[in-house]
Parts: structure tokens; sequence; C-alpha cells
């Protein structure tokens, strides 16, 4: 088993190549797909990936940073004691809870399952896990920056999340099964500053990289794809909002950085938007596997299929009402 120094050094190597590979990205992208754009849509491509990657990081690394700290710093058994005893009434509180406690989703799962071992009900414990990392004050922030004089696009993506996580914890509620006891995956005897620098890197690494993946492919989406294609999906709302839900599940971007990302896809409605923004941060392939290890197959077999159609149910009501 590797040792907390063996972990720490090869987090920080990691965490170098990283920035040496977006560093060699920026500097050498052109040069890179030269050979797959025509010179404007080279410029179109840098621009896009440059400005979405370039607003987004400053939000993502405070995203990374509170969520560390929440991860560390504040006991788990905080929760458990703020939460009612009934667990109907547990689900709408943890839901709730989310607003002033910032997380990513990569942090949600681990946090979570730790509030399933302090005692708390699973159902309240699901309700945090897709509440927190979508409506917290960083997110709120980011999408009400991303979308300028736009107060109801935020308002919107406060309104589906906050249900949907709600909608999901009753229905647990009432028919959860499957779900294995999670186990502690920090070391009791590991100091706080460890797993706060721990939770650091390991959140930026993957939120980074999520971050440049999700840039690029809405770059590429806007040169590549043809405009006739896009309008055609784009001005079918049931199908449009279908896919940007896809499309959120496979980029797996973090939320502290999807709304830019949702905001560059100009040709689709705001509703379709809101599905993107609302599906990503509680159902995608990174979210799918972590909670496969932590939960078990079983959990994550019927979970995640359930999220998917429960988020873009409640974007679609959603946007009817308010966009």
């Amino acid at each position: 088993m590797a040792t907390a120094k063996e972990e720490t050094s090869g987090s920080s190597i990691a965490f170098t190549a990283t920035l040496i590979l977006l560093v060699g990205t920026a500097l050498f992208g052109r040069r890179i797909f030269s050979g797959w754009f025509t010179a404007d849509g080279i410029r179109t491509w840098a621009t896009m990936f440059v400005g979405v990657t370039v607003q987004a990081m400053p939000f993502l690394v405070l995203g990374v940073l509170l969520s560390a700290a929440l991860t560390a710093f504040v006991p788990a058994s905080f929760f458990a004691k703020a939460l009612p005893k009934n667990p109907a009434l547990a689900v709408p509180v943890a839901s709730a809870s989310g607003v002033v406690l910032p997380g990513c989703e990569c942090a949600s799962v681990p946090v979570s399952a730790a509030l399933m071992n302090r005692g708390v009900t699973p159902a309240a414990a699901i309700a945090f896990l897709l509440s927190a990392p979508a409506i917290n004050p960083v997110v709120l922030t980011s999408t009400a920056v991303a979308f300028p004089g736009q107060p109801k696009v935020v308002v919107a993506r406060a309104v589906t999340s906050l249900a949907v996580s709600m909608v999901l914890g009753w229905l647990y509620l009432l028919t959860g099964k499957g779900m294995k006891p999670p186990k502690n995956r920090h070391a009791h005897d590991a100091g706080k500053f460890d797993v706060f620098r721990s939770a650091m890197l390991h959140d930026f690494l993957h939120a980074g990289g999520f971050l440049v993946i999700g840039a690029a492919a809405a770059a590429t989406l806007n040169v590549v794809v043809p405009r006739t294609w896009l309008d055609h999906v784009a001005g079918n709302l049931l199908l449009s909002v279908v896919i940007l839900g896809l499309l959120a599940v496979l980029l797996a971007i973090c939320s502290e950085a999807d709304a830019f990302v949702a905001a560059s896809l100009s040709q689709f409605s705001l509703t379709a938007r809101l599905a993107f923004m609302v599906v990503g941060p509680i159902v995608d392939v990174k979210l799918i596997a972590l909670q496969t290890g932590t939960f078990g197959p079983k959990f994550a077999v019927r979970f995640a299929p359930a999220t998917f159609v429960v988020a873009l149910t409640a974007s679609l009501l959603v946007g009817w009402w308010l966009l």
C-alpha cells in the first residue's frame, strides 16, 4: 500500500504534468490543429477554447479550494446533528444545505459516504450529494457571470437542481435498494492539512482536465458540426434537451465551470442549456464510476438512469415555466 508521502509525491508529479499540458496546448494548439480546420476555423476554435477556459478557471480554482476545506475541516457529525430525525423531512433540509455549502461533484460522493457513516439517512445523503455541486454559491455566481443580464437562468438552475435532488431523495426513501454500506476513504490518523492538500490536488487534477476536454469539445462542436445540422437539432426542443443532456454526461465538466461551456452553445435554447447545466453535476461518466466504487454497481445501475430522466423532465418543466 502506498504511503501518504508517496501519494503526495505522485499528486505533485501529476499536478506538474497537467500544468505543462495546459501551457503546451495554449502555446502550440494552433499548430496541432492546423491540419484539421481551415484558417478561420482555427481562429474560431482557439478563441472559443481559450475564452471558455480562461473564464471558467478562477471559479474552478475557488470551488476546488472551498470543496477541499469542507472535506478537511468540517466534521461529518455536524450534518448529522443539523438534520431532522424524520427521513422525509431530512431530505429537503439536506437539499437546501447545498446552497450554502460549496463542493464539486467529485467531492460530494465521499462527503455523502461520510454522512452515511455518521448515521445520516441514505435518502438525505443522496439529496445532499445531488444539490451541493449544483446550487452552491460558487456555481450560481459562475452561472451569473456566464449569462450576464439573465438572472432567470440562475434562478432556473437553482430551482431545477433543488427540485431534482429532493425528488430523487424521496424516491430512494420509497424504493431504494442495492446500496452497499460505504467505507471511509480517509485514514483516521491523517492530519487536516494533509487531507486538505490531497483533496485540493485530486479535485483540481480531475476537474481541470475535464474542463479542458469540455472547452475543446464545445469549440470543436461549433467549428466542425455543420451549422444547418445544429440549427435543425436546436430547433427541436425535446431533441436538443436530450442531446445536450447526453453531452453533459459524456463531457463530465466540473459544475463550477460548466455554465461557461453552456453559454458558448448559443445556437441551443436556454431550456436545452439548462438541461446541460442540471444533468452535468448529478450524472456523468466520472460520477457513475465514483458511485459504483462507493455505493456498489447495483445502486449505480438503478440510480444513474433515474437521475438522468428526472433531470431532463425537470429541466423541460422549469424551462417552460421560467425561460
